[in-house]
This record gives structure tokens, sequence and C-alpha cells, in this order.
């Protein structure tokens, strides 16, 4: 295995092509501004490393990174990569992952507007995300103990699971299929808009106009506050521990709560069951 340490790079494809190799203590940046300093590289170690410049890794595989950090200059960072793991590392730069397969970040702190769009079999632990539009369009997600602030996150997600998170976020599952969310906070605004398959598990649900339009939601031993005009012209099947400030045409299923502030039902083909059961929690 080649290595180099304690480098400075700052060329055009400063080690293009590059094949098992380790880096450490190496920084990616100078005047020569160069671009993408390991594309089509396969099978690297990197280790403290600092990244400066544009699209350092595309169309890379088998690559590890640890405790490295990529600037908000460094824009593009991982784009077609596959088999990477990232540990302990900072992202900083503008549209961080892109059409990526085969992804592991743990303990990483990101600050990436358009973050993992596109990507195929995603993870994440342990990780702080600040975001605007994260995850478009990705599907086999595994998230465990995200803490994000974003806006519009998880559009059109296929197949996630999400557990013990923080999620704040304006909209959030929109059009999104096979999404479970256990034991995680949900803060925002129109929750799970048109989304089929959504189920979330003790999940606390927090703004206004949760759920609607949706397909096969369910919900288990959840609470809401702050949630009124939920589950319109949704399919819903809700077992809500609290109270819910007020329903509006849901379309059939059943929604079991603490207490309902007001139910609105406007339509006559609109069948679901109501049903408020007060409990301890509630109360």
């Amino acid at each position: 295995m080649q290595q180099f340490k304690n480098e400075t790079h700052d060329e055009e494809r400063a080690f293009y092509g590059l094949h098992c190799a380790q880096l450490q203590n190496c920084v990616f940046a100078g005047l020569a501004d160069g671009e993408s300093a390991l594309k089509e590289t396969t099978d690297l170690i990197m280790d403290n490393c600092d990244f400066h410049l544009r699209y350092p890794l595309w169309h890379a595989s088998r690559v590890e990174m640890a405790n490295c950090r990529m600037t908000e200059s460094c824009r593009a960072a991982l784009w077609y990569d596959k088999d990477v793991q990232i540990l302990n590392s900072n992202m900083n730069g503008i549209k961080a992952i892109r059409e990526c397969q085969n992804m592991r970040l743990v303990d990483c702190h990101i600050s990436s507007s358009e973050f993992g769009w596109f990507c195929h079999n995603l993870e994440l632990k342990n990780c702080q995300l600040q975001s605007e539009y994260p995850f478009l369009q990705s599907s086999e997600l595994t998230i465990q103990g995200l803490r994000m602030t974003a806006k519009y996150s998880f559009q059109y997600v296929q197949n996630a699971v999400i557990r013990n998170s923080m999620l704040d976020t304006k909209d959030a599952f929109w059009h999104s299929c096979n999404v479970t969310v256990y034991d995680s906070v949900i803060k925002g605004e129109y929750l799970g808009w048109y989304s089929e398959n959504l189920r979330l598990v003790r999940c606390k649900i927090i703004g206004t106009q949760p759920l609607c339009y949706a397909k096969g939601l369910v919900l288990e031993d959840c609470t809401m506050q702050d949630c009124d005009l939920a589950f319109e012209n949704s399919e819903v099947t809700a077992n809500v521990l609290s109270h819910i400030d007020s329903v509006k045409n849901p379309l059939k299923g059943c929604i079991k709560a603490g207490s309902i502030g007001e139910v609105i039902c406007e339509y006559a083909e609109n069948t679901c069951e109501i049903i408020t059961q007060p409990t301890a929690f509630s109360a």
C-alpha cells in the first residue's frame, strides 16, 4: 500500500486514478485551486486530512475516511461513489453526497444544503445534520441517532428506517414510500403529505396540518403537540396517546386519541372511525 503523509496538494487531479493507498495528515488546498483530487480512485484509507477544493472524491470505491474535515469551499465532495465509510468527520460543502451507493457515516457533523440526493443504501449513525433539502429521492436508508435541522427532508424517499432521532424540519416525508420511524421527535409543518406506508412508532409529532393525503398511514403509541387539521383525506390507523387539536376529513380507517379538540367531517364518503379514550398520559 502506498503511503502519503503530511503533504499539501493543490494541483488539478492530484491523485487521479490512485489505487491502494493511505493518506495521513494531508491537505488539499492552495493557489492552483485544482479540482477532482481523488477522482476514479479505489481502496483508499484517509486519516486526519483537510479538503478545501472542489469535487475531491468522484467515482471512488472502497474508501475509508476518519477524522477528516471538508470545508465550505469543498463543494460536491462525494458523487457516484461506492462502498465508502466516513467516521468522525466534518462535511461542510454544498451537495456533499450524491448518487452514491453503500455509504456509512458515523459520528459526523454535516452542514450541506442538498445532502444525500439519489443515494442507495445510505447509513447514518449518531450524526448531526444541518441542511435545507436532504435525502431527496434516496432509497434503503438506515438512520439512528440523527440530530437534524432542515426544511424539505426525505422527499420521495423509499424504504427507510429511522430510530431515536430528532428531526426539526419544515416538510418531511412528502411522497415517501415504506418509511418507518421509531422513538423519535418530528417537529415541523405538513408532515408526511402524499406518503405511502408511513409508520410512526412511539414518536412525538409537533406542528400544524400533519399527515394529510396519506395512504397506509400507521401511528402506534404516538403523541401529538400543536397538531391541528390532521389526517385530511388520509387512510389511517392511529393510536395517539395524547390530545390532538383538530382532525379534518380523514378518509378511512380508525383514529384513537386521548382527546380531540375538534373533529371536522364535511364529506359523507369519509368513513374513518374516531374514538377518544382518555388516558393517564393525555390527562
